[in-house]
This record gives structure tokens, sequence and C-alpha cells, in this order.
């Protein structure tokens, strides 16, 4: 139910970007704790059938690196991004809706095995929602 709830955050958020939140960074772990969550998540993925097939040809460690970057600056780190836009990144995939629910319940997983609590969960998934219209279908 809780997962459905997640997921629903995910579809209904708005597309413009929530102010920073230092605390959020520091409630993950920092630095250390984003690359937990990552690589929790990437090994979710790596045993999921429905999505595991759209990172065959990926070079894992550089998403792993561009995927904790990318957590950083949404969480209000101390980090910068670089590199292409969410757009540009997944333009041609052709990602489902399904997909990006399979690849937000392995980040749930990976947060959950780190003992993240769920109102730090929500607030994650709360600044990544508006990246779905950037992701899917493109």
């Amino acid at each position: 139910m809780r997962r459905v709830l997640l997921i629903g955050l995910l579809l209904s958020a708005c597309s413009a970007m929530p102010e920073r939140d230092v605390s959020l960074y520091q409630s993950l772990g920092e630095q250390a704790g984003l690359t937990r969550i990552v690589e929790g998540m990437l090994l979710n993925i790596a045993k999921d059938p429905r999505i595991v097939g759209h990172f065959a040809n990926v070079d894992i460690t550089l998403l792993r690196d561009k995927l904790v970057q990318q957590l950083c600056v949404e969480t209000g780190g101390p980090c910068q991004r670089s590199g292409d836009s969410m757009e540009e990144v997944h333009k041609g995939l052709k990602l489902t809706r399904s997909d990006f629910n399979a690849l937000v319940e392995d980040l749930i997983a990976a947060m959950e095995t780190q003992g993240v609590p769920v109102p730090v969960q929500n607030r994650l998934l709360a600044r990544l929602a508006p990246m779905r219209g950037q992701i899917i279908e493109r």
C-alpha cells in the first residue's frame, strides 16, 4: 500500500522544482549515504526482469556516478550537475510509465534496505517526481 502511495506521489507531482533542502541531503547520509542508495538501487535493477534490459549497454560505473551526483544536487548537497539534460539522456529510449514505476520501486527498496525513514523517502521522491515527464516516452 505504501509503495502505491509513493508511486502516486511521483505521478501527481507538479512540474516546478522544490526549493533546496540541505537537511534532506544530511538525512540521506550525505555523499556516502547517497552512494549506498544508488548502488543498492542498481543492484535491485540488475535483478529486476521488468527493466534490467534497459541497462544492458550502459556503463554502470558512469551511471552510478551520475545518479549520485543528480541525487546530491536534488537533495541540496554541495554538488553541481554536469552532462546532458534528462530529456537528452532518455531520448529515443521510449521508456513507459511501467518502466519508470519499476525503477522507483527499486529505489524505494534500496532506501528501505539502508533504513531511510519513510518521511525522508517521501521527501526525496517528491524532489525526483518532476523528472518523470523528462524521462518517459522520450
